[in-house]
């Protein structure tokens, strides 16, 4: 049975990742068609956690599971080790008796709980006092409440987690009220400041970025400016002589490694260094992120039709969150950055081809079912799994940002 996985990224006050939210379904077509909600899920999870590794989905942080009753009861959780993991109990489940002395064993066997979407009441009071975590939705719930519950239950040694943390606005007021994790996409959504310059070390690495992206590349122009940035060329020359190429020799010169590794592959590594470099002062997952997305919209080129823009694709992938990385509107960056318009005008919004690769993407990072599985009709997929490419996708992003930090 084809499974597919969405991430989201959980970050601590100082916006360092703490873990991921793991959101586990029985595929694209088939999970609304299931007889069994709870058999399915703790189906699907049971598989993932063997077939594709946990920590490589992670990369060794923390997974935020949402448990349900038949998984919760079953006891399958106890399968995966405590220090990888935190169950999260759905806002949907009963807290009887079956239940509390569910949670009261995996307690004492070192788990850490999460209560999901809390709202309070009377009979949450036993899974209270087990719980580790208490999510709040701040979409869905008043500033008052939100803000009476830290003060109610924080003192008890339990750390509150703000959900769906949209702007810098909603951040900052979870920060002051007293949370300590939160979640949403927040960090993708730049905080403009009206006048402010690029700093001196990103424009740096922005003018890179610009050169590397004109129609006609010059070799000796690039390697000029490759020149005066010392890390740019230390990673480039051990990249060139790394075990992937084989060289019987090693390459010295950055002339010389540019033309080893050709047009298509110098846009493509040159971007991410730039990328990891101007992102230092931002969440590494913000970087991460970015690599990420280009893999995979580089491993679903094929798939819409546009495997001779691969590459296109690429670029379009780890472009996406630059306007964050920056601090700048993302329509400025686009006037500045010479890369295909298609590409430039599926960022800013404007329906074409690559809209729709760049939306299956958003889509299978938030877990929006409803979304992909509309989409199924028009991909082809044949027997490749999305959500294997997503996962070497995974794999390769964070090799990427550890060679390229």
């Amino acid at each position: 049975m084809d499974v597919f996985i969405a991430r989201q990224p959980i970050f601590d006050s100082r916006q360092r990742v703490y873990g991921y939210e793991l959101l586990f379904r029985s595929g694209l077509e088939n999970f609304f068609q299931h007889p069994d909600p709870d058999q399915a899920t703790s189906k699907v999870i049971v598989d993932s956690f063997f077939l594709l590794g946990l920590t490589t989905l992670t990369d060794g942080k923390r997974a935020f599971i949402n448990i349900t009753r038949d998984i919760l009861l079953k006891e399958y959780v106890f399968l995966v080790p405590k220090e990888l993991i935190v169950v999260e109990i759905l806002e949907t489940i009963e807290p009887d008796a079956e239940v509390i002395a569910a949670c009261e064993r995996l307690k004492r066997a070192g788990y850490l709980l999460a209560m999901d979407d809390f709202i309070y009441k009377d009979e949450y009071k036993p899974l209270i006092d087990l719980t580790n975590f208490i999510k709040v939705d701040f979409l869905s719930t008043g500033k008052d409440e939100r803000s009476s519950l830290v003060q109610l239950f924080s003192p008890r040694g339990i750390h509150f987690l703000a959900e769906k943390v949209e702007t810098p606005a909603v951040l900052q007021e979870a920060m002051e009220t007293g949370y300590k994790y939160f979640q949403g996409y927040f960090f993708s959504k730049p905080k403009i400041i009206s006048g402010r310059d690029i700093p001196a070390y990103k424009l740096h690495y922005f003018r890179i970025l610009q050169e590397i992206h004109r129609s006609e590349l010059d070799f000796r122009q690039l390697a000029e400016i490759i020149k005066q940035e010392v890390s740019l060329s230390f990673k480039l020359l051990r990249y060139i002589n790394s075990a992937f190429f084989g060289l019987r020799c090693r390459i010295n010169s950055i002339i010389q490694a540019l033309a080893l590794l050709g047009e298509k592959e110098i846009r493509n590594w040159v971007s991410l260094i730039a990328l990891a470099n101007m992102g230092e002062d931002k969440p590494e997952e913000l970087v991460v992120q970015s690599i990420i997305r280009g893999k995979f919209c580089e491993f679903m080129a094929p798939h819409f039709g546009l495997a001779r823009r691969k590459e296109d694709l690429f670029l379009m992938g780890i472009f996406s969150l630059i306007d964050a990385i920056l601090d700048r509107p993302l329509t400025d960056i686009m006037e500045e950055i010479p890369i295909a318009q298609d590409i430039k005008n599926a960022l800013l919004g404007e329906r074409n081809r690559f809209r729709d690769v760049y939306e299956y993407v958003l889509a299978s990072e938030r877990g929006d079912w409803k979304k992909l599985s509309e989409m199924v009709s028009r991909i082809r997929m044949g027997e490749t799994s999305p959500f294997q490419l997503y996962l070497e996708a995974v794999k390769w992003g964070h090799q990427c940002f550890q060679e390229s930090s």
